[in-house]
């Protein structure tokens, strides 16, 4: 398939690290956001119900269900999911080792040793 322009600008875009963390970062925040509405239209309500069961406003709902929303608690998540009849899996995945940040010098031990040597005055 033929590269796009966009497709280019991204790939350039994304060789900068604080960009892609950036990136990856609206992409779980989009997954959430779609994941909610997605369980809100199979319940078969609107945002205001949504809001009533969770005894908030509609525009809290509305940032919930918003991609570029990232201030998601996990005790709303799960109000949420108790609303709509399902539960919240939080999964933590080991990042690749090429993504870890490292150290440039090993660091220094916690703990040295003692000299040991006479005692002044024997």
């Amino acid at each position: 398939m033929k590269k796009t322009n966009f497709d280019r600008y991204l790939d350039r875009q994304m060789q900068d690290p604080a960009f892609a963390a950036r990136f990856k970062n609206a992409g779980e925040a989009w997954d959430v956001a779609v994941q909610i509405a997605a369980l809100r239209e199979q319940a078969g309500i609107s945002q205001k119900q949504l809001a009533k069961l969770l005894q908030t406003s509609q525009q809290q709902v509305s940032r919930l269900e918003s991609p570029s929303y990232e201030g998601h608690s996990l005790s709303m998540l799960r109000r949420v999911a108790d609303a709509l009849h399902a539960r919240v899996r939080v999964v933590f995945e080991a990042t690749p080792a090429s993504d870890r940040m490292t150290v440039a010098e090993h660091p220094a031990p916690y703990r040295r040793a003692r000299r040991v040597g006479k005692k002044q005055g024997s």
